[in-house]
């Protein structure tokens, strides 16, 4: 029997060379029979055969779906294995390749997953303001002592948070991913502050930090988790109930948007919380930038890093460019260069200069999160 070729990165690739092999040769001459078919009389079967392991390992056939996908078997691939689209091929593939009889999975498998996470939802918030309380209540290095302990116990409290929720991720996350989402929220507090300070001529001491974003953006994981673990669980539930992988890409979308839209709401009333209790502003800054930091994770958490990692990265290079522009202008003859930094400062102010940037950088990611999103693949292990 003649193996099919194996799974290639594209599925127009999957027809162009599955072809020669399920289709059946033509006569080269007028009146001349056909020679005999060499392709396999049970194509699906020498498929199984190539992806036993996948069949074998398999909970249901979605997973196979997911899994020829990532192979690239496409529904225009699936017919010419006799069938109408990848989902309908996978089902027989599941039908037909012997298992382990083992109980299905409970029903409710995720309810015991959102108890487990739920309660450590709130707690960054809940940190962040003792320590921005423990900042302003107290004085000199007694201050400097708070400041630390408290943001180093809000990223120990975050970062427990993120790997037992619905956004958790390979430990071994990229420290660019890292440094470049630490730089975004350093620069949320203190970035205005300085950039303002440094276009009048300073700084001169201290420059002022900002509260505000910090808390609004701490008490916005828990909003951000629940509507991760929202998009996970109704995308799924869409996976089983699509007729094709074209189906299922038409469905997810609309849903992606909806939960990165629900985030906003939630994220903005956070926001505009922590801006009346302390006082300060920081509302377009800090919606652009937690819209980026929750699709940053949302796609680390499906598989796609290296996306995330890009645009953290250069949304971090572009703030810190722009405070460099405007030191570097005080050299002899450099003034130049920090003039555009200084003219969207004083129009618009410091906020401007990073709302545009994590503005910009989120859409980015939204795009390609509405596109890798939208493939069974990327749901196969939530």
């Amino acid at each position: 029997m003649t193996d099919l070729p194996s799974a290639p990165a594209t599925g127009a690739a999957w027809d162009s060379r599955s072809k020669d092999v399920l289709a059946p040769a033509s006569p080269s001459e007028p009146g001349r029979t056909a020679p005999p078919r060499r392709g396999p009389a049970d194509p699906v079967k020498a498929l199984m055969h190539r992806h036993r392991e996948l069949c074998e390992r398999a909970v249901d056939p979605l997973e196979i779906a997911a899994g020829l996908e990532a192979h690239g078997v496409t529904d225009r691939a699936a017919a010419r294995f006799r069938h109408r689209d990848v989902f309908s091929l996978a089902e027989e593939l599941y039908a037909r390749v012997p298992r382990d009889t083992e109980p299905p999975p409970p029903a409710a498998e995720s309810t015991p997953r959102a108890i487990g996470w739920a309660p450590w939802a709130p707690l960054p918030g809940v940190v962040c303001a003792l320590a921005v309380a423990g900042v302003q209540l107290t004085t000199g290095g007694v201050r400097l002592a708070a400041g630390a302990v408290g943001a180093l116990a809000f990223v120990v409290v975050l970062t427990l948070t993120l790997r037992r929720g619905p956004l958790r991720a390979d430990p071994r996350t990229r420290p660019a991913a890292r440094l470049g989402a630490g730089w975004l929220m350093a620069y949320a507090i203190g970035g205005d502050g300085l950039l303002t300070e440094a276009v009048h001529g300073g700084p001169d001491g201290v420059w002022p930090l900002n509260p505000a974003a910090a808390t609004g953006l701490a008490f916005a994981v828990a909003p951000a988790l629940w509507c991760a673990h929202l998009f996970s669980v109704q995308a799924r539930r869409k996976l089983a109930s699509s007729r094709g992988l074209a189906e299922f890409s038409g469905r997810s979308r609309p849903l992606l948007l909806a939960s990165a839209a629900l985030f906003l709401g939630c994220l903005a009333g956070c926001l505009a919380t922590a801006q009346l209790a302390y006082g300060e502003a920081a509302f377009a800054e800090g919606l652009a930038l937690g819209a980026l930091l929750w699709l940053a994770r949302l796609l680390t958490a499906h598989g796609f890093a290296r996306a995330a990692t890009k645009t953290l990265a250069a949304a971090a290079g572009a703030e810190l460019l722009a405070l460099s522009c405007v030191f570097t202008g005080r050299l002899p003859g450099c003034a130049f260069v920090g003039r555009p930094v200084e003219a969207v400062v004083q129009t618009w102010g410091a906020g401007a200069v990073p709302a545009a940037v994590c503005g910009a950088a989120a859409l980015a990611l939204l795009a390609r999160a509405a596109a890798v999103l939208a493939r069974a693949s990327a749901h196969c292990d939530q």
